[in-house]
């Protein structure tokens, strides 16, 4: 049986064999997610953003303790929950440090949850190169609802927004990245603000300002003239720690994905989506064609040009497009 029979069969460990292949390049990886894929699909895809020590980690924890306890219905069992959490490299190893899987310990041993930490590995963006492949193989893996969280990069984690189809941002009172959120263009990558650490002093004050922003963007008339069928992100505060708000953050999520069924804007954003991917893939083989195909010592030469100021960097790319025959 392979590995990828195995894992729609319902085996986990040969699923994290296969997440690991798909992590380090290995062509059975490849071969795996190939044949998984026509599987896919039917994830709700989550994304999880925002500055560092905002309880990202932990409001994930809690999201998918909630979606697990959800029914009480014994005929339609609780939805099955993957997480992809992205950590900061290992400066040592380059692997992954698992500061999240400490903080998710509460889901162990819950066999409806699979949790996968991955290492960024300098990935700019917050998500790891091959996130969007270990995201599609737990989808097709069969997994209900898949969150992904971000590395905490801050203002660069715009990127989340492609890879999920709803998209949280976390912010926390008293840091001061609410104004930093609205610079980066963050706020308009999210479809839900939460507002986490609500226990903490200035929560009424980072409430509003990112309502006020929220406001601006979408203002009363713009709601208006779009009938109401427009998603205004809500701005929702909660003190995962303790539990507090986290059915409100349920409630968005799920009418969130009403409205994305609803309106059509599902289907847009997964076109989107896999227009960015095929773009991603393009690039990566035509670069990898490109120094298969480039006469030897003709790179060397380029960036010595380069140093000695004898051509500018697009001229020695041109010279260098020239030189390989693609």
């Amino acid at each position: 049986m392979s590995l990828a029979e195995a894992v729609l069969a319902g085996d986990r460990l040969a699923l994290a064999r296969l997440l690991s292949r798909i992590e380090d390049g290995d062509p059975e990886g490849q071969a795996g997610l190939t044949a998984l894929y026509p599987h896919g699909g039917h994830a709700h895809r989550i994304g999880i953003t925002g500055p560092p020590g905002t309880g990202k980690s932990t409001l994930v924890n809690r999201l998918a303790q909630a979606l697990r306890s959800s029914s009480s219905d014994p005929q339609k069992p609780p939805p099955t929950v993957g997480i992809v959490a992205v950590d900061p490299s290992s400066p040592f190893t380059g692997g992954a440090i698992l500061g999240d899987r400490i903080r998710m310990s509460d889901l162990a041993g819950d066999p409806g949850v699979f949790i996968r930490s991955m290492a960024s590995r300098g990935a700019l963006g917050g998500l790891s190169r091959t996130t969007g492949d270990v995201v599609e193989a737990l989808d097709a893996a069969g997994f209900d609802v898949l969150f992904i969280e971000t590395v905490g990069a801050g203002q660069a984690e715009v990127d989340i927004a492609r890879a999920a189809h709803t998209t949280i941002v976390v912010e926390a009172p008293g840091l001061g990245d609410e104004v930093q959120a609205i610079k980066a263009g963050i706020l308009e990558a999210a479809d839900i603000l939460v507002v986490n650490k609500a226990d903490l002093a200035g929560v009424e004050s980072s409430l509003r300002a990112l309502r006020a922003s929220i406001e601006m963007g979408f203002g009363s008339a713009r709601a208006a003239a779009s009938g109401g069928a427009e998603w205004v992100p809500p701005v929702l505060a909660a003190q995962a720690l303790q539990g507090e708000g986290i059915p409100d953050v349920i409630d968005a999520i799920r009418r969130h994905r009403e409205y994305l069924d609803r309106s059509g804007e599902g289907v847009r954003r997964e076109r989107r989506r896999l227009e960015e991917e095929l773009q991603a893939c393009l690039r990566e083989l035509l670069v990898t064609h490109w120094s298969q195909q480039l006469p030897d010592g003709r790179k060397d030469a380029a960036m010595e040009a380069m140093l000695t100021r004898r051509q500018t960097p697009r001229q020695a790319a041109q010279d260098l497009l020239a030189a390989a025959s693609l």
